[in-house]
């Protein structure tokens, strides 16, 4: 097998665009749709690029209404809108900073106002600033990437249970590292942990109203988050020691969620899935 690699780049804004990268990541359906996902109406944190993207894309050829929401993407926003209505589904984009209380609330506020009703809550959003010592990540950081990671997953959460029902889900995005940990990645793979605490405990809370929850845990995976996070030799070989030696597409994530937003998966509750290259994790 020949290790896959990317060409060098980096990006200097977090989160990164998908614009710009080269190549573009994969976020297109593999296969027709078949309708697993109509008449639900999804609401996708982070929805504007990566993984986000392919969710949201995916999730329209099923049949769904999608709201996406993203911090100041637009470029990548309107891309991804457009994606969604070529698909059929309709679409409704929102920016701002979801590690914020009130930011999250407006967001629910007008999805709903807009597209009726949310069933699927994915709450992909995330940020991450390598630092190779602990000592380095600031209060700013360290705050930071709580907010955007985790506090944004609770307001989220806590305004879209309300008006959820019996049927509905909730897809929680962690990773890889919240079984393996990364060592410039601390606060982030912190967070990533939290998030799996998060949903296994969540997952117990919501069972009785039948609202399930799941999580799904990448691993590397061909994101604008990367070349905005690290330096370009470490960008080219993103993904090279997992054991398909590669990085993974967005799209080879996105049928995680779509499995678990639709009744295939009606008997899952507090798991994770794990596109992640072949990297064996526990628990």
């Amino acid at each position: 097998m020949t290790k896959m690699e990317n060409p060098p780049q980096t990006q200097d804004r977090q989160p990164g665009i998908e614009a710009e990268m080269t190549p573009a990541p994969e976020f297109a359906p593999r296969y027709p749709g078949s309708g697993r996902l109509d008449g639900k109406t999804a609401f996708i944190s982070g929805g504007d690029s990566g993984i986000g993207r392919a969710i949201a894309v995916l999730f329209a050829r099923e049949g769904a209404n999608v709201a996406i929401h993203f911090k100041d993407e637009h470029e990548d926003a309107k891309e991804t809108v457009r994606l969604i209505e070529a698909e059929g589904g309709r679409a409704l984009a929102l920016h701002g900073d979801l590690g914020d209380h009130d930011t999250a609330r407006r967001a629910i506020r007008e999805t709903l106002e807009h597209l009726g009703r949310i069933n699927v809550l994915v709450n992909n959003a995330a940020e991450q600033h390598a630092q190779d010592a602990v000592e380095k990540i600031s209060e700013e950081q360290l705050k930071r990437t709580f907010a955007t990671n985790i506090f944004s997953q609770f307001y989220l959460v806590q305004e879209t249970l309300p008006q959820m029902s019996k049927g509905d889900c909730i897809i929680n995005v962690t990773s890889v590292t919240a079984f393996k940990g990364s060592e410039d990645l601390i606060d982030y793979s912190a967070t990533k942990g939290a998030i799996l605490a998060f949903t296994r405990a969540l997952s117990g809370n919501l069972a009785a109203r039948g609202i399930r929850v799941n999580a799904i845990a990448p691993g590397p995976i061909w994101t604008p988050l990367i070349p905005a996070s690290f330096d370009a030799d470490r960008v080219a070989k993103h993904g090279v020691d997992t054991p398909l030696q590669r990085a993974g597409q967005p799209n080879e994530v996105a049928p995680c969620a779509l499995f678990l937003a639709c009744d295939d998966s009606t008997y899952m509750t507090g798991q994770t899935l794990h596109p992640n290259g072949g990297t064996l994790v526990g628990g």
